[in-house]
């Protein structure tokens, strides 16, 4: 390190993505230090990923025992199934707890300086973080941005936190509303609607474009509304928009037309969540002192290494990850994210692949996909002239999601009828999240369905539902 900088790296941010570049920068010999002005871990930890898994987790076995039908195909039976919901709410606290004194741990034990504090960039190799005992000027050689994101409050939807909240409150299980409305049938609103439906709510679900599920792949999403949405007790509004959100009780939502904008219902529930979406929480980060212009929706912009630009060229030294930049805001692209732009500083260049990044929904079943979605891969094709072939599987079919007696499944495989190379995969079903990783490792490696179909896969498992697509796809079955 230049005697002249006091760290190698300075990180701002301790979410997941701050903590994974400080953990590669220590193993490369990076003298390192990170900033973070409120609890450790960021949204994934404290408010997002972790507490929401935890409730899944917990209201999934409560639907789990509560289904009686499914049960007595085991020959299992239950005569009453009862749960505290301030026990499951500590259980989701308690899991928060122990991954955010894993996280501060690991950035001690790995000699990681730890700054409590707003930081805002002075110079490209520069901050200043307002600590409780004053300002704080440090240098670095390099900085990484990793600010995050907050929930996305729509214009005219008034937050109170109890009776109209985000998911920030939600995460806490506070209360279990009788009537909940769900603003947004995304991954957020999807997973919330699984845990309160569990749990004995009765829901409305609002999407303001014209069909649930807006950012899935169709198909996907019109098995998981028959399975996640149409048994429960949740009632769905599509087309709509939540005009005005006003808490209370009862919370009054005035529901208007997406085309026209006029109000066509008013509802009246006892809760409201607001599961809009999230936006780059990158305000007052002293960007302006480096020439920096974030762009219009607030994201930092980037080049393909996540160097921060300024008018088309990177500036030296500065770099950012995560929600800031909008790439794809998911914990794990912030950490592949943080570990690509440590190895970039230490002169070995690295991109991040986000076709090959998978996501999930863990609903019950689970969503798990990665690559594109039909639509998308139709439309390259169309600008690049080649032809789209889809194999699809049922769970039906499969030896070990019939043994468990979880037999609504699908996967659906999206590749190149010309070279075979898999676009995209679309598993919903049982553990769903996992299965979709040896699909990830096949776009990732741009794999074709013609070597995938020789893969071998252990025999009975749920894997044998992506065995069975490969085959379909080359049509040796």
């Amino acid at each position: 390190m230049s005697e002249s900088f006091d760290y190698d790296l300075l990180i701002i941010g301790a979410g997941v993505g701050g903590h994974a570049a400080a953990l590669h920068a220590v193993s490369c010999g990076l003298k390192t230090a990170i900033v973070e002005a409120a609890d450790m871990g960021g949204t994934c930890v404290n408010r997002g990923c972790i507490p929401s898994k935890a409730l899944l987790a917990a209201s999934g076995r409560v639907r789990e025992l509560r289904d009686a039908h499914h049960l007595k195909l085991l020959g299992i039976q239950l005569d009453r199934v009862s749960f505290d919901r301030q026990a499951i709410a500590d259980h989701a606290n308690s899991i928060v707890s122990k991954q955010r004194d894993g996280l501060i741990n690991s950035l001690k034990r790995t000699g990681v300086d730890t700054i409590h504090g707003w930081a805002r960039v002075t110079d490209a190799q520069k901050v200043t973080v307002a600590t409780q005992d004053g300002d704080k000027t440090i240098t670095a050689k390099d900085i990484i941005l990793a600010p995050g994101s907050v929930p996305f409050v729509p214009p005219g939807a008034e937050v109170d936190g109890k009776t109209v909240f985000t998911s920030d409150d939600a995460v806490r299980l506070e209360s279990l509303p009788p009537w909940i409305a769900i603003v947004g049938s995304g991954y957020i609103g999807l997973e919330f609607a699984d845990v309160y439906s569990a749990l004995g709510c009765e829901i409305t679900l609002i999407e303001a474009l014209d069909q649930l599920m807006p950012g899935f792949d169709p198909d996907i999403a019109k098995l998981a509304q028959r399975v996640l949405i149409t048994p429960r007790d949740i009632e769905t509004k599509v087309g709509v928009l939540a005009k005005r959100v006003i808490p209370g009780s009862p919370v009054v939502i005035e529901l208007a037309d997406a085309k026209t904008k006029e109000v066509v219902e008013e509802l009246e529930v006892d809760a409201c969540l607001i599961a809009t979406g999230r936006i780059p929480y990158t305000k007052d980060l002293g960007l302006e002192s480096v020439g920096v212009e974030l762009d219009r929706r607030g994201f930092i912009p980037v080049d393909d290494y996540l160097a921060v630009i300024r008018e088309g060229q990177p500036v030296p030294h500065l770099w950012s990850i995560g929600d800031a930049t909008g790439k794809m805001m998911l914990a794990h692209t912030a950490s592949a994210q943080g570990v690509a732009v440590v190895e970039t500083i230490c002169d070995r260049p690295r991109q991040v692949d986000y076709h090959s990044i998978p996501a999930a929904a863990f609903t019950h079943p689970e969503i798990g996909f990665v690559g594109m979605t039909e639509p998308a891969a139709q439309e390259k094709a169309k600008a690049e002239g080649f032809e789209v072939g889809v194999a699809r599987t049922y769970f039906k079919g499969n030896a070990k999601a019939l043994a468990e007696g979880e037999t609504d499944g699908l996967a659906k495989i999206i590749f190149r009828k010309d070279t075979g190379e898999v676009l995209g995969v679309h598993i919903f079903g049982l553990h769903a999240s996992d299965l979709i990783h040896e699909a990830a490792s096949a776009i990732a490696q741009r794999q074709s369905v013609h070597s995938l179909a020789f893969l071998v896969h252990t025999h009975p498992t749920l894997s044998e539902v992506l065995d069975e697509a490969y085959k379909r796809a080359v049509g040796a079955h």
